[in-house]
């Protein structure tokens, strides 16, 4: 979908949400939800690659979803690590690059082999940079970037100038430009303990549309609601 009429953001979030909803609507487990959502990352991926979009995020499981049913989450890591395995063909011919940020310790070992396999394969590629966000959650974030923060300044042996760019550099997202749009599916309207730091200043649009029915279309709506937002930061024009 070639798309000139509209200013592209750098960096789109999505908050992937309604996969539990749209498999109950259809009779189904929850788990059938997730494997179609798969086809509207797809589209996603595509519309932002398309579109010269340099930087689409996905949350795609959270800190506090180590709490679900075991079969569930069993399942979601399953489908992450067929996902990847599918997807890397298609990351080399559009060159993308994809990274996964979270809590790796969390995830099983045959999840962080086939990441990592993925990112290292693709860590050449400068097109789109494809950021999934797994076992994360935006407390964890700042808390883990306080930790490593005292503890370089144990090692620097005294007290280090902190700024908000010096703590930013700290966080998992370091080196990644904050979000200039997140989007929620589904119609629900909170972030869900999702990048709190980074999010200060994204614009947020909230879709009635449960993920697996997410196609490109909607996403432009998203896009097209963002330009027509001015972002002035705090300031007066």
């Amino acid at each position: 979908m070639e798309n000139n009429e509209v200013r592209m953001p750098c960096h789109v979030t999505i908050i992937m949400d309604g996969n539990g909803r749209w498999a109950k609507k259809q009779g189904k487990l929850r788990l059938f939800g997730h494997n179609v959502g798969v086809e509207s990352v797809r589209e996603c991926c595509e519309y932002a690659v398309e579109n010269g979009i340099r930087y689409l995020s996905l949350f795609a499981f959270s800190e506090e979803n180590w709490g679900r049913p075991k079969a569930e989450v069993e399942g979601l890591m399953a489908l992450m690590v067929k996902s990847v395995l599918a997807e890397r063909p298609t990351f080399m011919k559009q060159n993308v690059r994809f990274r996964v940020i979270g809590h790796r310790e969390s995830l099983p070992e045959d999840v962080l082999k086939n990441i990592e396999l993925a990112e290292n394969e693709t860590s050449g590629n400068t097109g789109l940079n494809l950021i999934v966000m797994l076992s994360y959650s935006g407390k964890w974030d700042i808390v883990q970037a306080a930790r490593r923060l005292a503890k370089a300044t144990l090692e620097a042996g005294h007290e280090i100038d902190i700024d908000e760019a010096v703590f930013s550099s700290y966080l998992s997202t370091e080196g990644i430009p904050d979000p200039d749009l997140m989007i929620r599916t589904s119609g629900e309207q909170r972030l869900s303990n999702y990048m709190l730091w980074q999010c200060a200043y994204t614009e947020f649009y909230f879709s009635p549309v449960l993920w697996p029915d997410f196609r490109k279309k909607d996403l432009d709506l998203a896009i097209r609601s963002f330009n027509s937002r001015e972002r002035r930061y705090g300031k007066t024009e």
